[in-house]
């Protein structure tokens, strides 16, 4: 099991961000973890029929598949490291193990016209 394994098993298991599993986030993933909370946070975690997504300070990012289309992921991290994420990605995790994921009903394609 990997480190970041544990500590979505625990989100899961407590069903909230407690502060140990805050500290253990930020501790492998330093200022990616702290975006990455702060994102769950604010609901910026989105879900549609065809991908989810979350919502930066510039863009939308999608991720999939533990990826995420986001320069950091492209250019910076070690795809062979599960622990090295994007807080795109491990915003995603951390919503997911908490059910704070925002869900929409419509298919991200088309709401991505819009914007």
């Amino acid at each position: 099991m990997t480190p970041v394994d544990e500590w979505v098993e625990t989100l899961e298991t407590a069903g909230e961000l407690t502060p140990p599993a805050v500290d253990r986030i930020i501790s492998l993933h330093g200022d990616r973890g702290t975006k990455a909370i702060d994102a769950v946070g604010e609901q910026r975690v989105k879900e549609y029929r065809d991908f989810t997504v979350v919502v930066g300070y510039d863009d939308e990012y999608i991720v999939e598949n533990d990826g995420c289309n986001c320069a950091d992921s492209e250019y910076n991290l070690d795809s062979d490291d599960p622990t090295q994420l994007c807080w795109h990605t491990l915003a995603v995790k951390i919503a997911e193990a908490i059910g704070e994921v925002d869900h929409h009903d419509m298919w991200y394609s088309d709401v991505r016209e819009f914007l």
